[in-house]
């Protein structure tokens, strides 16, 4: 038995009942399968998580990723690929809401992320530090009012991410560029679960005015109001 039919039915009780409500016998039970064909493909129900979970951020920087190539190939500024990035992501993660909820909602109850995780989960934010690099070079960052104060606070997996330090004025650059993706998809959270539909008349447009505020942390104009879905 293949995969595809086994994830095609936990993506099902994903959308019913939620991470918390996985098992295999659930699955096997959604997909019309028997337990033991189940559990011939993932042993646990942790191994099938995993496979979602790396699914679920593969497809999603996989968008992302599409959208900076056809942006960029347009000769788009490093304001419009990101503004272009971050309504692909955005568009990917209201289509798949369960599949959001499982990589950025809250943890599953008795589930460790394992090591597999870790390269499909960094694809999103190194589509945007591509981005945040390609703007330092062609000098359309403008530089930060203040530095983060204190010693560099980066584990060396971020800085390896990034490809470096840059000098000052721009040394804190890596920290920022987290600022915005921490912001981005706590943005992303607000809307896919409602929060801010009593405030917000036009939830697009909002999206792309938050993510130009945001990226003004990090020195880079965002054009919006253009072409908002």
């Amino acid at each position: 038995m293949e995969d595809a039919e086994i994830k095609t039915a936990a993506r099902r009780l994903l959308e019913k009942l939620g991470a918390g409500g996985l098992s295999l016998d659930a699955v096997a039970r959604e997909g019309g399968l028997a337990v033991a064909d189940v559990e011939a493909v993932f042993p646990h129900r942790d191994d099938l998580l995993t496979a979602l979970v790396v699914d679920a951020y593969n497809e999603s920087a996989s968008a992302m990723e599409q959208a900076d190539r056809a942006a960029s190939d347009s000769g788009a500024s490093a304001g419009a690929r990101l503004l272009a990035v971050t309504r692909a992501l955005r568009q990917w993660s209201f289509a798949n809401p369960a599949e959001f909820t499982l990589i950025y909602g809250s943890p599953v109850p008795g589930y460790h992320a394992p090591q597999d995780t870790v390269p499909p989960a960094s694809r999103t934010p190194a589509v945007l530090a591509a981005i945040v690099r390609s703007a330092l070079a062609a000098g359309e960052l403008n530089p930060p009012r203040r530095a983060v104060p204190g010693p560099p606070l980066l584990l060396p997996a971020a800085v390896e991410l990034f490809g470096g330090v840059p000098e000052a004025p721009f040394s804190d650059i890596v920290e920022r560029g987290i600022v915005l993706w921490s912001n981005l998809i706590g943005l992303l959270a607000f809307q896919v679960f409602s929060r801010t539909h009593d405030s917000v008349r036009d939830q697009s447009a909002f999206f792309d005015f938050a993510v130009a505020v945001a990226a003004e942390g990090i020195g880079l104009v965002v054009p919006v109001g253009e072409g908002t879905d």
